[in-house]
């Protein structure tokens, strides 16, 4: 499974399972909190009730009802008057209390009953119900029955107040409201933090999925530049916030001296090797100068100290250059130049060595500039490598073809020389430091290798510039391909 579905996964399991939590506490709590308040509601009614209730229920005589006396009479018009309000988008069009009034024994003296469904209880003994002995007793009274047992919707809350005259407790008022009356409250409270509860679920995943978006999009450019490294591809490491910035910046540094090792370790090794014939040749004819020659010996001997002294100064000279572009990450100074007069001024440089090898030149530019962006003395001196390899690679009275060309948003310079090539098992290693193949020799000489960081150096330009080298043999010869990408 991929990192991004994973942390996407665990993200919403997490944020799934608290808002389910959340919204089963919150929609949990929402019932009970209603019955609270109405209960807090019936409690005052009831007590305030009781009050106006004392002077009549005072004055029945024994085995009367108080149907007609005067609390009675308002108490019906209160359960016949008319109603139709608003209540934040919900209607109310019923009185939905039902009051009954007991006397000290838990007989009831009066009753409104509830409206088709429970009539009045008028004469009947209510003295086993739990809010009127309850009340009798001095305490608190209350109780919720279900009309119907079955049915939990049927539920009804009853909350008594005690009638007293002075300390003597004459009564029982009790008012009851069926649950069902406030149930259109309760559901639009409970579809509302369901409805709310989604929106929070979906608002979270959409945050989880941006967050692990951008954590995968960081990782995967982190990975990016780890392969590259890996593959020895020199780029500046990522810019990431936070950690992963300083993860980056750490691998940067650790590259940075794994490089230097090793670099320090192949270079010697290298160096050693080139430096040996170069050395020994210096030896041998420093000691035969120290004898007595002939003149013409003399000169001979004299000049190749100064030739393998011109060798092992262009040797130190390219890998300096070559430590150096190693080395950095990018461009310094970038410019939009065309590529073309680039290669016109390598051409013109190259010109004494084409004479001298007797070399024919042909320059297939292109119709127009060829725009490309980076550093031109970087660019030249890529240029003026590949033509100095085709030179020593060419065979003497033969040509060297310098094409460019469009492709793909993408110029393409190929420098072809008609020599005799490179082997095929050969190709995969040019443009390693100090691989190289013999260049042809004029009869009687004896092939000589170059030092091969020639084709590096281009292939470190290449690397900076966002470009690519690709060498191929040709029939006959070999072509060595630039390619740079446009600039618009």
């Amino acid at each position: 499974m991929k990192l991004g579905l994973r942390l996407l996964l665990g993200f919403f399991l997490i944020t799934g399972i608290a808002a389910f939590f959340v919204m089963r506490v919150f929609v949990a709590e929402v019932r009970p909190s209603v019955s609270e308040v109405m209960e807090d509601m019936m409690v005052d009614t009831a007590n305030i009730l009781a009050e106006l209730a004392v002077d009549d229920l005072a004055a029945l005589p024994p085995g009367g009802t108080l149907d007609q006396s005067r609390f009675a009479l308002r108490v019906k018009d209160y359960a016949a008057r008319p109603v139709d309000a608003r209540i934040r988008g919900l209607s109310k069009q019923t009185m939905d209390f039902r009051i009954y009034l007991t006397d000290a024994s838990g007989r009831v003296v009066f009753d409104t009953g509830f409206r088709d469904n429970v009539p009045p209880a008028t004469g009947q003994d209510y003295s086993q119900w739990r809010d009127v002995t309850r009340t009798l007793r001095g305490e608190y009274g209350a109780r919720s029955t279900r009309l119907v047992y079955s049915d939990d919707q049927s539920s009804v809350m009853y909350v008594a107040a005690p009638v007293k005259q002075g300390a003597r407790i004459v009564g029982v008022l009790t008012v009851a409201k069926p649950m069902s009356t406030v149930q259109q409250f309760i559901h639009r409270a409970e579809r509302d933090i369901l409805v709310k509860g989604f929106w929070l679920l979906g608002l979270s995943l959409a945050i989880g999925v941006a967050v692990t978006g951008w954590i995968v999009w960081s990782v995967r450019r982190l990975r990016h530049y780890a392969q590259h490294v890996q593959l020895g591809q020199r780029q500046p490491p990522p810019e990431l916030p936070g950690e992963l910035g300083d993860l980056a910046h750490a691998m940067e540094a650790m590259r940075d001296r794994l490089d230097g090792h090793e670099h320090v370790e192949q270079l010697v090794r290298a160096m050693t090797h080139e430096l040996k014939s170069p050395l020994a040749a210096i030896g041998g004819a420093a000691e035969l100068l120290q004898e007595e020659l002939p003149a013409a010996d003399r000169h001979l001997f004299a000049q190749q100290i100064r030739d393998q002294a011109d060798r092992l100064h262009m040797l130190v000279e390219r890998l300096l250059e070559l430590s150096k572009l190693e080395h950095r990450h990018s461009l310094d100074h970038q410019v939009v130049l065309d590529l073309g007069m680039c290669v016109e001024q390598a051409i013109q440089a190259a010109t004494a060595r084409l004479e001298q090898r007797q070399l024919a030149l042909v320059w297939h530019p292109l119709d127009g500039l060829a725009p490309v962006r980076g550093e031109p003395d970087l660019l030249a001196m890529a240029i003026s490598n590949l033509l100095e390899n085709a030179v020593d690679f060419s065979s003497p009275g033969g040509r060297v073809e310098v094409t460019m060309t469009r492709s793909q948003g993408h110029i393409e310079l190929s420098v072809r020389d008609h020599g005799p090539g490179v082997p095929d098992y050969a190709l995969v290693r040019l443009g390693e430091r100090f691989y190289s193949t013999p260049r042809p020799a004029a009869p009687g000489e004896t092939p000589r290798k170059g030092s091969g960081l020639g084709l590096a150096i281009v292939r470190q330009v290449m690397q900076l510039h966002g470009g690519s080298l690709r060498l191929q043999a040709a029939e006959p010869g070999f072509c060595a391909t630039l390619r740079l990408p446009t600039s618009r």
